[in-house]
């Protein structure tokens, strides 16, 4: 089975209930809702469909709210678009609200004129066409086309090697924030982080409003790669490398750098990561997968990320079906080819409580005993996390009473999750029925070896401290 999960973007193209059945079974794990757009009667609608489809399948599905966040924009041209020269002049005026013409448009960011100065690069579209700064004259920002083309309305803007001082949360944010809590929304994703305090923020924001909700920091900001790092990676639940606007900010050839970079730290602090953006992006309209794209997903894949995701291959593309099979079909064999050396791994490895103890003995044993699989009791999903956090091919089904664990489980890379209700108080008893429930969907037979994991208090959250080795 695969072990890497498959994040699908919600879209035109996926929202039917007979597509989002198609997807589920072809492999997806969490749907991706994205409020830069549509309503959220829309996403509510979406939702629902999801909910409803994935308890049908009996199949455990996340749903991750995307959060805008400041994307800075240049506003609406008449025509809906203007065809740039190189060496032209056009002025981005914050206060200039009529239709935008080649030689003046708005900008909806207030701040910009504060935050340029003369010679700084802004790249427009996700860097198709470039400005240089010429001079800042009150809310107007002159500048020269060093790569024209044709810009049309509500393009992004970025300024190479950042410096923006927009807040990570907008009030477009906030309100979207409430609605994710009355949804139970599974995971956010939070835009153009640029230190922990904004993440810290965002969860504060969660809790206020009634959401247990993960929170991902999508790394898109230069300040945040480069200084910040380590103390957002620390402060989240995981990090979406987000290549799209990262590579704008940072240039492109140091993106596969940071994604390794980033991949790597995630594990080592224990968090989960995605990879995004592009990975399919000639299937948005053509049925077959470029021989790089394979790579690229192949890549991450190696690299250790839990989860690779789809954005507009599965929101407005042509072929979203065939984009998840191919991701599917890649992750799958990119597995096969991870390398395996626990011992190597824990020859440095400290552990910080009682839970990460009992996941990293779990897994040495199972390793060395060449046990069939890991059998998880778990009330919040917490300890099948930290056995996720060391790749080591063994599966690891994780059983939980509570949907809301479910759910937030199916983001882990090689974690099964099941919910399955039990009457038993006794830790043993309810590790036999659940090695019998896995009989019974004929994932385990009779005779296997296993290793299970478990609290003498086994409802009680972060209560795991029990290990026991069993022929099934």
């Amino acid at each position: 089975m695969k072990q890497t999960k498959i994040i699908a973007t919600m879209g035109p193209a996926s929202s039917s209930p007979e597509m989002i059945e198609k997807l589920i079974q072809a492999g997806v794990n969490v749907f991706r809702m994205n409020f830069s757009h549509g309503t959220h009667e829309f996403h509510a609608e979406n939702i629902v469909k999801i909910r409803s489809i994935a308890a049908k399948l009996s199949m455990p599905v996340g749903i991750m709210g995307d959060l805008q966040g400041p994307k800075i924009r240049v506003s609406k041209f008449v025509d809906n678009q203007v065809t740039l020269e190189n060496g032209a002049t056009i002025t981005l005026d914050t206060a200039y609200t009529e239709l935008g013409t080649a030689d003046l448009v708005g900008v909806d960011y207030k701040e910009l004129s504060h935050d340029v100065k003369s010679g700084d690069t802004l790249l427009l579209d996700d860097g198709k066409i470039t400005f240089t700064v010429l001079k800042v004259e009150g809310t107007k920002v002159h500048c020269n086309v060093t790569q024209g083309g044709v810009l049309k309305s509500n393009k992004g803007i970025n300024k190479l090697g950042g410096g923006l001082t927009a807040p990570a949360l907008t009030d477009k944010d906030l309100k979207d924030i409430v609605f994710i809590a009355s949804q139970k929304l599974d995971y956010v994703a939070v835009s153009f982080p640029k230190e922990a305090a904004d993440m810290v923020f965002a969860r504060r924001k969660l809790v206020e409003a009634g959401s247990n909700a993960q929170i991902i920091a999508k790394m898109e900001r230069t300040e945040a790669v480069f200084k910040n790092l380590e103390a957002i990676i620390a402060a989240s639940d995981g990090v979406m490398v987000a290549r799209g606007d990262l590579a704008v900010e940072v240039g492109e050839a140091l993106v596969p750098g940071l994604q390794k970079k980033m991949v790597r730290l995630c594990r080592k602090q224990h968090k989960v990561s995605i990879v995004a953006t592009q990975m399919l992006e000639s299937m948005i309209e053509n049925p077959v997968a470029t021989r790089a794209e394979v790579s690229d997903i192949a890549n991450a894949v190696l690299d250790g990320t839990d989860a690779v995701m789809l954005s507009a291959e599965t929101a407005s593309g042509m072929f979203p079906l065939q984009a998840v099979q191919t991701m599917s079909r890649v992750c799958e064999e990119a597995e096969k080819m991870t390398e395996q050396d626990m011992d190597v791994h824990f020859s440095h490895e400290k552990f910080a409580n009682i839970q990460q103890t009992i996941a990293m003995s779990a897994l040495f044993s199972a390793y060395h005993m060449e046990a069939k699989a890991i059998v998880a009791l778990t009330s919040s999903g917490s300890t099948a996390r930290w056995l996720s956090r060391v790749i080591s091919g063994i599966p690891i089904y994780a059983i939980t009473s509570s949907q809301e664990a479910l759910q937030s489980m199916s983001l882990y890379r090689g974690v099964y999750p099941f919910v399955m209700k039990t009457s038993s108080t006794d830790s043993f008893e309810h590790a036999k029925e659940a090695c019998d429930y896995l009989k019974r969907q004929h994932i385990l037979d009779e005779g296997d070896l296993v290793i299970a994991t478990m609290g003498e208090k086994f409802s009680k959250v972060g209560s795991t401290n029990t290990l026991k080795v069993m022929t099934i």
